[in-house]
């Protein structure tokens, strides 16, 4: 992996980070369009969190009529079993995964590290948490939906099984709709992964109420 990280948008704390949370923006998005929450979260200053906020790479969405645009993967269909490109989100994981190892690398160890993703940055943070070697702090994966399911049970490894999984969706979601969430969270249920699953009457966006419980998922696992 001699590829250099990605970009991102960093959020830092007022004293050294002893923790980290990665945070993954939708199709079309940059890591600019979810910094902003983080005052709202008021986490208290002790966690010492750094936020990352990652620009996905840009290219060419089938289903957008080719139009190049920020995307951790393509779609080439919004077919149940393959709207995510397999070999996008590989790259997009890898990249992730990279991110991580740097923070390992600057002192922050893997369980002090939170992986989050909202829609197509969801998609990328429950495929590699599912599989990634080293115990995480948490997950977050907001508004989205999973990879190719019917491998979950072949590819998945014990590390994070019991790392705590939020997901969260909104029930008028006509962009990712709930089924196809829904769907993600079972199929994790069913592997052994320690995941909970909540609704909120939203569209394919964040509300308060939402806001209010990644706060409190964030203060348990990096407590």
């Amino acid at each position: 992996m001699s590829e250099s990280l990605l970009p991102c948008v960093e959020v830092n704390p007022s004293q050294e980070a002893k923790t980290c949370i990665i945070w993954m923006h939708g199709l079309g998005d940059s890591g600019h369009g979810f910094a902003p929450i983080v005052p709202e979260l008021k986490l208290p200053d002790e966690l010492a969190i750094r936020f990352l906020f990652p620009h996905a790479p840009e290219r060419p969405v089938t289903i957008n009529g080719g139009m190049r645009m920020r995307a951790w993967y393509d779609i080439k269909s919004l077919d149940f079993n393959s709207r995510a490109d397999l070999e996008g989100v590989l790259s997009s994981a890898a990249q992730i995964e990279q991110l991580i190892e740097s923070q390992i690398a600057k002192g922050i160890p893997a369980e002090r590290i939170v992986l989050a993703g909202f829609s197509q940055g969801g998609v990328i943070a429950l495929h590699l948490a599912a599989r990634y070697q080293k115990k995480l702090a948490g997950v977050m994966a907001l508004s989205t939906y999973m990879c190719e399911p019917a491998s979950l049970a072949s590819e998945a490894v014990d590390t994070n099984r019991e790392t705590p999984i939020m997901m969260a969706h909104g029930e008028q979601d006509e962009v990712v709709p709930m089924f196809l969430g829904n769907a993600a969270y079972k199929v994790l249920k069913e592997n052994g992964f320690n995941v909970t699953w909540t609704t909120y009457t939203m569209q394919h966006n964040v509300c308060m109420k939402e806001l209010e419980d990644i706060s409190a998922f964030i203060q348990r696992t990096l407590a």
